[in-house]
């Protein structure tokens, strides 16, 4: 690529160029912060239903909210619908919300995983 192809463009071209461009690359994992949620401490299990079939999950919480999940079981194509409901999950760890843009491609498989979290999430929840 030419080193000079950004610098022929207008001032007010490249700010929203590269505005929009580090949106896109920073939306995989969009999602609300934290939530001020209260658990009791233990593993829960969730299911939730995906493209071909339920999804199921176990949602590890200790007092402050989510500590690990592990997808039990689904029965959607593995390179599709299971990579996009692994990449969900770290994305559930590190936001600590289920509040998460979908992956594109997989919106069904990924509707169903985080039903699944919020469905155990549900369970361990202190009202």
């Amino acid at each position: 690529m030419n080193k000079d192809f950004l610098s022929k463009w207008p001032g007010f071209v490249k700010i929203p160029v590269l505005l929009f461009c580090g949106a896109v690359f920073s939306a995989g994992c969009a999602g609300l912060p934290r939530t001020a949620a209260r658990y009791t401490p233990g593993v829960y299990e969730g299911e939730g239903q995906g493209f071909r079939g339920p999804v199921r999950v176990a949602v590890t919480l200790d007092s402050g909210g989510i500590r690990s999940i592990e997808i039990l079981e689904h029965r959607d194509d593995a390179l599709v619908g299971g990579a996009a409901m692994e990449e969900l999950a770290e994305c559930t760890l590190s936001w600590g919300t289920t509040d998460l843009d979908l992956v594109s491609g997989a919106t069904e498989s990924g509707a169903g995983f985080l039903a699944a979290v919020e469905d155990a999430l549900a369970q361990g929840l202190i009202r």
